[in-house]
């Protein structure tokens, strides 16, 4: 499928503006007083309630905060460490800012809104904000572990922008740890595991970090095959994505076939609470669900949310399987 070449055009107009913010600080500055910024309270982002009733992340605009600061006796420099994320379609600066050291309940009050823990977040938001708010926690997260610098130990000191951070002649960029994520099929079937940590019910499609020196394919074949104990015979490229969890990963997602003849499960539990093959009646089904769970609510079974590469590669996979059964065709 070809790209719009008005929303490419749309795409490099936003990545040049964005380009010319990091690396012209008084430009930067100068968009931070009329850019839109999104709250964080150590690490938590701001979210308030729509008129519709649901939640979505707060972008505050930039004078707001600083009114509301000076309310709240902060300091005014506490605006000059909002992080650059992004820009509207109306090419207005978007920012991040944790806003930790003040007192979360005061804050909330004065915007109207709650500070949410990530993972909850993702499983209320929907829609454009949730990269944002993914980048924006992972950025706020590197700068306030990057504070020193690994080969001097002296104080690093960061750009208007937020995008680097820098000690004498030495300049450090955020980093991803890239992670694949990997859907395994036997043609009927597909694979799902969960981990301890998971909520109630939900599965998901086996994920592992890349060790150093690795390929994609070698990661992909060591996981499956440490996991789950099954030898993968193909595997196709699907999508890629952004990940906040657990310190910022850069998932690669894959569809993987196994053979139909072998696979018994051999799943190592140091690793994976649990995991089973599912059927294309119970994916379709787990994908209509809309709610995850309630606490007291009796447990189901159910997928990460829609904006997940996990859900991606799910949905995939059950519209690869419709097609070969001929459901999608008149």
């Amino acid at each position: 499928m070809s790209a719009d070449p008005l929303l490419l055009g749309l795409c490099v107009q936003d990545e040049v503006y964005l380009n010319r913010l990091k690396e012209d600080d008084a430009a930067c500055a100068a968009a931070l007083q009329d850019g839109l910024i999104f709250l964080f309270h150590r690490l938590s982002p701001l979210l308030q309630r729509t008129n519709r009733g649901t939640l979505r992340a707060a972008a505050v605009p930039s004078s707001d905060v600083h009114l509301i600061l000076q309310r709240l006796n902060s300091d005014a420099s506490l605006l000059k460490e909002s992080v650059l994320i992004g820009c509207s379609e109306q090419n207005q600066a978007q920012f991040c800012l944790d806003v930790g050291e003040l007192n979360q309940a005061a804050v909330e009050e004065e915007f109207g809104g709650t500070f949410i823990d990530l993972r909850k977040a993702f499983l209320i938001l929907a829609g454009a904000e949730v990269p944002l708010v993914a980048k924006g926690q992972a950025l706020l997260r590197w700068h306030q572990t990057s504070r020193f610098c690994s080969a001097t130990g002296e104080l690093t000191h960061r750009n208007q922008a937020g995008s680097q951070r820098v000690c004498n002649s030495i300049i450090y960029y955020p980093k991803m740890s890239p992670v694949v994520i990997v859907l395994v099929s036997d043609g009927r079937r597909c694979l799902l595991g969960r981990q301890s940590s998971f909520p109630r019910g939900m599965y998901s499609a086996l994920a592992g970090f890349c060790d150093m020196g690795e390929t994609l394919e070698e990661t992909l074949c060591r996981e499956v095959a440490e996991e789950v104990g099954l030898e993968v015979q193909s595997f196709s490229y699907s999508s890629s994505q952004h990940w906040p969890f657990p310190h910022s990963s850069f998932m690669l997602g894959c569809h993987a076939s196994v053979r139909p003849t072998h696979t018994q499960l051999s799943v190592d539990h140091s690793e994976l609470e649990d995991a089973r093959w599912f059927s294309l009646e119970e994916i379709t089904a787990a994908l209509h669900v809309k709610i995850p769970p309630r606490r007291g609510d009796p447990p189901f079974f159910w997928l990460p949310p829609k904006h997940a590469i996990a859900n991606r590669l799910i949905t995939e996979w059950m519209e690869r399987q419709q097609l070969g059964n001929g459901e999608g065709t008149s």
